[in-house]
C-alpha cells in the first residue's frame, strides 16, 4: 500500500564514520582477542600443572619437569599478552575521550558562530533605535488615548488653566474700561410732615 499522502519518506542519513571510530573499533576488537588468548593461556597452564603433579605421582620427573617448562614459556606468554591488553585498553579511551574532545570542541565552534550571526542581527544602535521607536509609538498612542477619551495631559491642562486666567483679566480690564460715571445728586431736604410739625411746637409751648 502507497504512501497516503503520495509524499516519499527520505531515508534517515546515517552519521559518517571517521578514521578515529576506525581505529577505535579495531582496537576493541584486538583487546577482545587478547582477552580470549589470555583464558586459554590460563586454562592451559592449569591444566598443565595438574599433569605435572600427576607425572610426579607416578615418577615420571622428566616430563613433568619438561611440562613445566612449557609451562614457563606460557607463563611469559601471559605476562605480554597482558602487557599489551593493558596498552590497547588504555589507547581505546585515550582515542574515545580525545572523540569526545573533538566533538565539544566542534560543538562550541558551531555555538559561536551561532553567536556571532546573532549578534550580528542584533546590533546596538539598532536596539536603540528599536526602543526610541517604541516609546515614541507609546507616547502616541497615549496622546491618541486621551483625545479618544477626551482627557488631557498634564502640559495641556498647564496651558488651558494659564489661557483661562488670561481672559479673566482681559475680562476685569474691560468690566473697569465700560463702568459709567457718578453723577453729582442735589442736597435733598426731609420732608417734615404737618403733624409732626404741630406736635413740635406743642411741646415746646409747655
Amino acid at each position: 500500500m502507497g504512501n497516503v499522502f503520495g509524499k516519499k519518506t527520505k531515508p534517515s542519513k546515517q552519521p559518517a564514520i571517521t578514521e578515529q571510530d576506525r581505529a577505535i573499533l579495531q582496537l576493541k576488537q584486538q583487546r577482545d582477542r587478547l582477552t580470549q588468548n589470555r583464558r586459554r593461556i590460563e586454562s592451559q597452564l592449569e591444566r598443565e600443572r595438574e599433569v605435572a603433579k600427576q607425572l610426579l605421582k607416578n615418577g615420571q620427573k622428566d616430563r613433568a619437569l619438561l611440562l613445566l617448562r612449557k609451562k614457563k614459556m606460557l607463563e611469559s606468554q601471559l605476562d605480554k599478552s597482558e602487557n599489551i591488553l593493558e596498552n590497547v585498553e588504555r589507547m581505546t579511551h585515550d582515542l574515545e575521550f580525545a572523540q569526545v574532545q573533538v566533538d565539544v570542541v566542534h560543538s562550541l565552534k558551531q555555538g559561536n558562530d551561532a553567536l556571532k550571526k546573532m549578534n550580528e542581527l542584533l546590533k546596538l544602535e539598532d536596539i536603540e533605535k528599536l526602543m526610541e521607536d517604541s516609546r515614541e509609538a507609546v507616547e502616541y498612542q497615549n496622546e491618541v488615548s486621551n483625545l479618544l477619551s477626551g482627557g488631557l495631559s498634564r502640559v495641556d491642562e498647564e496651558d488651558v488653566e494659564a489661557e483661562l486666567d488670561e481672559l479673566i483679566r482681559r475680562e476685569e480690564s474691560a468690566d473697569i474700561g465700560r463702568l459709567p460715571d457718578i453723577p453729582h445728586q442735589r442736597e435733598q431736604r426731609p420732608v417734615v410732615s404737618p403733624t409732626r410739625t404741630k406736635q413740635r411746637v406743642a411741646i415746646e409751648a409747655d
